[in-house]
């Protein structure tokens, strides 16, 4: 029976250090809280910054009467192909569809699909 003693006495030791770790971990709770309580948290923010600041121009472009650099800022179009839109239109008139760029030299069907939205033909 010794050994069954030793046994419960250790049980009881070790249950009482669980609950005094826990009841520490219980103050150290309430008091980490109090103290957030008793100092309000802070939020800084920057100012109103208006959309048009961050956020380019989305509107069609006319590909009829915008300039190489215009164009150049589309997606897929580089300041090469940019130079032969605007050679093109000079050389055989404004376009009259969008489907008209694909008679561009480097502009097929996908560089097409990626301009879709963003340009026009004029109005």
């Amino acid at each position: 029976m010794d050994e069954r003693g030793n046994a419960v006495k250790c049980e009881k030791i070790l249950l009482g250090l669980t609950a005094l770790f826990l009841a520490f971990l219980l103050v150290l709770f309430f008091r980490d809280r109090a103290a957030l309580e008793a100092s309000p948290v802070v939020v800084e923010t920057e100012t109103a910054v208006s959309q048009e600041s961050f956020m380019p121009d989305v509107s069609p472009l006319d590909i009829n009467s915008a300039t190489a650099e215009e164009l150049a800022g589309l997606p897929g179009i580089g300041t090469v192909l940019a130079e032969r839109i605007v050679e093109y239109r000079a050389e055989y008139g404004p376009f009259e569809t969008a489907e008209d760029l694909k008679r561009v030299s480097g502009i097929g069907e996908a560089k097409l699909a990626e301009l879709e939205g963003r340009i026009t033909v004029g109005g």
